[in-house]
């Protein structure tokens, strides 16, 4: 679930902050459960435990595949997504959170992120992202993909393409060593080369013990610049990527971000942890299903 990016909120940012930002790491275990501002460090152990969480939400993805369809309500793929992960013992984390009523999130055509499920059906053509976080022995497993339903417009599949590459793309920049510049650079230049832009409101978030953490994620930025990524971080990455203008809207519901000029979005996400060498990802499909009617992936 995207977090909204905090320059957003009001607050005066020094820029020169931005590139070198005073932070502090913690090993995970000596962590308060709450957000203090630190990076918490996880282990060997909590990975498992986040691996097995992450699965639950992979495997929920998985099945909505057969789903998706013209015809099916989003509160009917909601539906799904409540008894999928209530009866394989995971709690939907978005479910009463902030006074979010839904157990995912869905997001049609040309909404950015947090997109309620309701009655309305889906149309043959749609672009849809759905977003599900399980809480699984107190992990959050967060992940959204996007689904074609029915034929889709070659634009809007192209969108989806460069979406997904753009978060492997980023993935393939979090490594011990390099920073969250690093990944939000990697996808910015690879989506700008294909002519999309990138949403600049909302970004990927620690992720772990708590469902929204530090570090913030952006999906945009400078090589070099922001926080220095080391093993036993856990986030995600999340790119929103644009056909039209990167600016959205937030609509009167306080939760659903539309594009400003009514342009298609798409979203992909997936949880990764930082290991000695690279960085595992959490939220892998276990069908092998990490673009759902494309052939990429």
């Amino acid at each position: 679930m995207a977090f909204r990016h905090f320059a957003r909120s009001g607050r005066v940012i020094d820029k020169r902050a931005m590139k070198q930002p005073m932070v502090t790491y913690i090993d995970a275990a000596d962590a308060p459960l709450k957000n203090t501002g630190q990076i918490r460090l996880y282990s060997k152990d909590d990975f498992a435990g986040m691996h097995k969480a992450c699965q639950l939400t992979a495997g929920c993805l998985d099945e909505l595949a057969a789903i998706v369809k013209p015809g099916v309500t989003t509160q009917e793929i909601d539906d799904f997504v409540y008894a999928y992960g209530t009866e394989r013992g995971g709690i939907p984390a978005t479910l009463n959170y902030r006074g979010y009523t839904k157990s995912s999130c869905t997001s049609i055509n040309h909404v950015v992120c947090h997109g309620i499920p309701n009655d309305k059906p889906l149309r043959e053509g749609d672009i849809v992202n759905i977003d599900v976080t399980y809480i699984v022995d107190g992990w959050h497993g967060d992940s959204s993909r996007m689904y074609p339903v029915g034929e889709i417009a070659r634009k809007a599949e192209r969108l989806l393409e460069v979406t997904y590459e753009s978060l492997m793309i980023g993935i393939e920049a979090a490594k011990p060593g390099n920073t969250t510049g690093d990944i939000g650079a990697a996808i910015q230049t690879f989506v700008e080369g294909n002519r999309f832009s990138v949403v600049r409101d909302f970004c990927g978030h620690g992720v772990g013990k708590l469902f929204h953490d530090t570090p913030n994620i952006l999906h945009y930025g400078r090589p070099g610049e922001g926080i220095e990524l080391r093993p036993g971080m856990i986030f995600t990455i999340e790119p929103m990527v644009n056909t039209g203008r990167p600016h959205v809207k937030v609509l009167s519901d306080g939760w659903t971000a539309v594009t400003r000029d009514r342009s298609l979005s798409a979203q992909y996400e997936h949880s990764i942890g930082i290991t000695e060498d690279g960085c595992e990802i959490f939220t892998l499909s276990p069908a092998g299903l990490h673009t759902p009617g494309l052939t990429i992936g």
